[in-house]
């Protein structure tokens, strides 16, 4: 909870901005200012986009790690009892995204998020939700704005229970912090560095238009090779 309090949101103007690229345009911008390795900062695909087709998503992390596979130690498994992590995500500042790591092993047999919880999370201002584990009323939460990444879809909530809340969290590989920025779409989810954050939109848009002399090159009727090697080789963004 510190870690998250310490942490300055962004200009909703730069988060904007931030939604307005993909994925992969964001990760290619991360990597010019070498804060992190190149194989770091996001999950694996094991973490899957279930609405593909929206626009990217963008918020602060507020955490949780979750069981399904048994009961809880205290109560009765119901998953609407723990009401009291609603108070950590109302701590992180909106937008919000709300992780949930799956301790269990395998992770995903009960989904903890589905149509009645996704809504919970909206009126809470979180727009979506990231987890190693299952979610479920896919079509029902798919009539919502309420995006979510998750390891696969299963049929019932079993004992799907909060455990502890405002925690470090890992799935897919990627570690996660609350008040962490995230960013996802079809191609996946990943941590945006906070000191970096509101430069990405400008190196994007330099790398975007990189990209596109290259192609364009590529399409030209005098394309050649030594052409195209001669592109290649100034060394400015990543593509």
């Amino acid at each position: 909870m510190d870690a998250a309090k310490t942490k300055v949101p962004l200009d909703p103007a730069d988060l904007e901005r931030l939604r307005r690229l993909s994925t992969c345009v964001v990760a290619s911008a991360v990597e010019t200012f070498q804060l992190r390795l190149p194989n770091t900062g996001f999950a694996n695909s094991s973490v899957q986009c279930i609405f593909k087709e929206r626009l990217p998503m963008v918020g602060y992390a507020a955490t949780a790690r979750m069981r399904s596979a048994k009961p809880p130690m205290v109560g009765h498994g119901y998953y609407y009892e723990r009401t009291d992590w609603w108070n950590h995500i109302l701590s992180i500042p909106p937008p919000r995204v709300v992780v949930i790591e799956d301790i269990d092993n395998p992770p995903g047999l009960g989904a903890f998020i589905g149509e009645v919880n996704a809504n919970i999370l909206l009126a809470l201002e979180c727009h979506g939700l990231v987890t190693n584990g299952s979610v479920r009323d896919v079509d029902h939460v798919g009539l919502t704005r309420f995006q979510m990444f998750a390891g696969n879809v299963s049929v019932s909530h079993a004992y799907a229970h909060i455990f502890d809340f405002g925690c470090s969290v890992e799935l897919g590989g990627l570690k996660i912090q609350p008040g962490d920025l995230i960013h996802g779409d079809r191609h996946g989810v990943q941590t945006v560095p906070m000191q970096i954050a509101n430069k990405i939109p400008v190196v994007a848009d330099a790398i975007l238009h990189r990209r596109q002399r290259l192609i364009g090159l590529c399409r030209a009727a005098d394309f050649s090779i030594g052409k195209l090697r001669e592109a290649i080789q100034v060394p400015d963004l990543k593509s």
